[in-house]
C-alpha cells in the first residue's frame, strides 16, 4: 500500500449544525464517527425532504457548543474490543443513550433535551412549538456517513477568496494532509479505497457538494457569501469528499492514510 498522507485532525458534532469538538481518536464505524450528529433538532416548518433546524436558517447555532456528559462512554463502543476479535464485519453495540449538554452563545448550559434549549433556539425560521429533538444511533448527516477534506484545499480556497478561512467552516470529520500538498488532492481518490491507521478502511465515493454553511464564520456566525460563491463558480460547488466505511476501527490524529487499491 502506498502512503499518501496523514490525518491532521478528527472531529465529531454531537448535535447537527452546532459547533463540533476535536478529538484525538475516534471509532469510525459503518454508521459514521462514533457520537457524530447523534442529535438533531427537527423543524416542522422545514421542507419534508430536509426537516432539520440548521445554521442555514439559524446561523447562531454554530455558536452553540455541544459536549458529551460522560466522555469515557462517548469515546468508543463498549464492546469494541470483543467485536474486533471476531474480525471485520462485526458491528460493535452502541450504548442506548449518549447524554449531551449544550452551552449556548450566551453562556448558559442545558441538557440537549431540556425545553429551555428549544426556547433558546427558537427565533428566525422557527418557533418553539415547531421544534423537537431527534436522536439516532446513526449519524444524522446530510448524505454519506463520513466526510474528509484536506487542509491544502482549505488553504487554496482562502487564497482564491483572499480570506483566512477557519477549517471549521467545512465541518468535516477528517482533515487530512496529503503528500502532494496540492489543493483538492482528495478528489483523485474518488472511486478508490483508503486505509487509515491500523484497521479502518474507507471508500471515497464522490466529491462533497457544498451549501451556504461554508460561508458562515464558526466563531462569529457572520456570513460572507464570497466563500460559497467561489466554490460554486471555481469548483463546481464541491470541496472535500464523501466516504463510506468498509472496515471499522479506531482512527487517530497523525495516522497514515494509504491507498488500498
Amino acid at each position: 500500500m502506498e502512503v499518501v498522507g496523514s490525518v491532521a485532525s478528527l472531529w465529531r458534532y454531537p448535535v447537527k449544525s452546532m459547533a463540533g469538538e476535536q478529538v484525538t481518536e475516534a471509532f469510525v464505524g459503518y454508521a459514521g464517527v462514533y457520537g457524530d450528529r447523534c442529535y438533531a433538532f427537527l423543524n416542522k416548518r422545514a421542507p419534508a425532504g430536509f426537516p432539520f433546524l440548521t445554521g442555514r436558517t439559524r446561523p447562531q447555532m454554530l455558536l452553540y457548543r455541544a459536549s458529551f456528559r460522560d466522555t469515557a462512554l462517548a469515546a468508543r463502543p463498549p464492546n469494541q474490543a470483543d467485536a474486533e476479535k471476531l474480525g471485520p464485519g462485526i458491528t460493535p453495540v452502541f450504548p442506548p443513550m449518549l447524554a449531551v449538554d449544550v452551552r449556548t452563545a450566551s453562556g448558559e448550559t442545558f441538557a440537549a433535551d431540556d425545553p429551555a434549549l428549544i426556547a433558546a433556539l427558537a427565533g428566525k425560521g422557527a418557533e418553539a412549538e415547531d421544534l423537537s429533538l431527534a436522536r439516532s444511533d446513526r449519524a444524522l448527516t446530510d448524505c454519506r456517513p463520513l466526510s474528509l477534506i484536506s487542509n491544502a484545499t482549505i488553504g487554496q480556497l482562502g487564497d482564491e477568496t483572499g480570506l483566512a478561512l477557519d477549517p471549521r467552516r467545512f465541518r468535516a470529520n477528517l482533515y487530512a494532509d496529503f503528500a502532494s500538498g496540492r489543493g483538492f488532492a482528495e478528489d483523485a481518490f474518488v472511486g478508490r479505497k483508503l486505509r487509515i491507521g491500523e484497521r479502518a478502511v474507507i471508500a471515497v465515493l464522490d466529491r462533497d457538494p457544498r451549501c451556504k454553511m461554508i460561508s458562515i464564520d464558526p466563531e462569529t456566525a457572520e456570513e460572507n457569501s464570497a466563500v460559497f460563491r467561489n466554490v460554486a463558480q471555481a469548483h463546481g460547488g464541491n470541496a472535500g469528499v464523501y466516504c463510506a466505511v468498509l472496515t471499522e476501527g479506531m482512527v487517530r490524529a497523525g495516522d497514515p492514510i494509504a491507498v488500498v487499491d
